[in-house]
């Protein structure tokens, strides 16, 4: 069918809009976090592997971090054994983390890394565990007991934090023209395997690529001010006074963490975006307007 010339100049504004922002970011380095109902709905999963495969077609380099919470969560459940979270935190024990490794290592990454090489894209799936790509610390939990005199200390046991990024694994699957999708599992000094949160590892990852974007897609609209209006465009200093006064509290927290530490080390720009909108990524890549809150330093 033939498009209506109010359609067609549709279609080539929009194109036309996109040229200076493909220009701009050509040979750049944009690390996305994938998580949230852009997973799990199908639509949106189809989506989000066009928009990888388009950015690696006009010249960006794409890097891919995924969670996997929920899918993780499911799995336990058939198997019968009961989630515990503490501050938002899943207590992983031996057995959880084999799970975990199962899930975030192998059924999702590989159905990421399945759903752009069917849409055209050239990805390959790891996790911080393949080229020492991510060296982890076990993180302990300081948290306030109100029954004690002291703040106590919990061991959530397989759970971590980044130590350090060796990205050589990384830079060599970009130069050969590869799409690195990489869940947030990595390895501790003592050998043993630690779950890491995904926005944690999308933001360090994307610090020591020196990358142009960190984007964060979540189940949100973006950062909402005191009266739940969304809050575009912020510097790190504003961001800063928002937490300050409390209007960003709660589970936006640490994404918020995540994006700000990334502007501060070099990253040009950190996004938190809607991934309940089809075609997020590329809306808030290429379109004056785009969607979400975008942090600079």
């Amino acid at each position: 069918m033939a498009l209506t010339p109010d359609t067609a100049r549709n279609v080539a504004h929009v194109l036309s809009e996109a040229m200076p922002y493909i220009q701009r970011f050509q040979g750049k380095t944009i690390v996305i976090k994938y998580g949230g109902n852009a997973m799990i709905d199908e639509n949106l999963k189809q989506g989000f592997a066009r928009d990888i495969v388009l950015m690696k077609l006009v010249g960006i380099n794409p890097v891919v971090v995924h969670g996997g919470g929920p899918q993780i969560g499911d799995l336990l459940k058939k198997i019968g054994k009961q989630s515990t979270f503490v501050a938002g935190m899943r207590v992983t024990d031996a057995e959880t983390m084999d799970v975990v490794e199962m899930v975030l290592g192998g059924l999702v990454n590989k159905e990421i890394v399945n759903l752009i090489n069917r849409h055209g894209g050239r990805a390959v799936g790891l996790t911080g565990k393949d080229g020492g790509l991510i060296q982890a610390r076990k993180m302990l939990l300081d948290q306030e007991a109100p029954e004690l005199q002291a703040s106590e200390i919990i061991d959530l046991g397989h759970v971590g934090e980044v130590a350090s990024i060796d990205a050589s694994v990384v830079h060599m699957l970009v130069g050969g023209d590869f799409i690195p999708v990489i869940a947030p599992i990595g390895v501790g000094a003592d050998g043993m395997s630690y779950n890491i949160n995904a926005d944690l590892v999308a933001g360090k990852i994307a610090e020591v690529l020196k990358a142009e974007k960190l984007m964060l897609l979540t189940n949100t609209a973006g950062l909402l001010d005191g009266k739940g209006n969304l809050l575009s465009g912020l510097t790190a200093r504003q961001a800063d006074e928002l937490i300050a006064d409390g209007t960003i509290h709660g589970g936006m927290l640490p994404k918020i963490g995540c994006a700000l530490d990334a502007v501060k080390n070099g990253v040009q720009a950190s996004h938190i975006i809607d991934g309940r909108v089809e075609h997020a990524v590329l809306v808030e890549l290429f379109t004056d307007e785009g969607l979400g809150t975008l942090i600079r330093a």
